[in-house]
């Protein structure tokens, strides 16, 4: 079996940048690798992090059962009590984490191409889904689709509602 191969000074210093980065999961406990030494060769500099940027006009992440930025209350109001009505549901009882994921992107992409407003998706009281789908609806591809999300009822947290944005032309 072969030996793994040791960092080199340039890797170990850009993983010194990207660990800054970090918030501890556990602030008493340190295991982040101690930064090396400087050495007689001087390493070209680091540009800092980037950090991740939003596409123009939309929030980084949308959250459940919050007002998102650019809806207005009365619609946000509208939404949140159920006056707007899903025109279409999506039961994800039965399936896999892998299949309920391709069928909530297919379901979403539809729905938005056939310009409907608001849409349910049913993921059961499970954890797994559950847990999963607001991660799925904050994908690059389907959160610039998406304006609001929000439980129909908050008794009902097996059921997520989404408010579609308009298709522009």
């Amino acid at each position: 079996m072969a030996r793994a191969k040791a960092l080199s000074t340039a890797d170990l210093k850009l993983w010194a940048a990207y660990s800054q980065t970090l918030s501890r999961l556990m602030p008493g406990k340190t295991r982040l690798p101690v930064e090396p030494e400087p050495s007689a060769q001087t390493a070209p500099a680091l540009d800092p992090p980037l950090k991740p940027r939003a596409p123009a006009g939309h929030a980084p992440y949308i959250s459940l059962d919050t007002t998102p930025t650019g809806l207005d209350k009365s619609t946000w109001k509208k939404f949140a009590t159920g006056k707007i009505r899903a025109v279409q549901r999506l039961d994800l009882h039965g399936h896999t984490a892998a299949r309920a994921h391709h069928a909530v992107i297919h379901f979403i992409e539809h729905s938005y191409s056939s310009q409907l407003r608001c849409i349910e998706i049913i993921t059961g009281k499970g954890e797994i889904l559950s847990r999963e789908l607001p991660y799925w609806l904050n994908a690059p591809s389907l959160r610039p689709l998406i304006l609001a999300i929000a439980h129909p009822h908050a008794a009902n947290t097996g059921s997520v509602r989404i408010l579609l944005r308009r298709l522009r032309a």
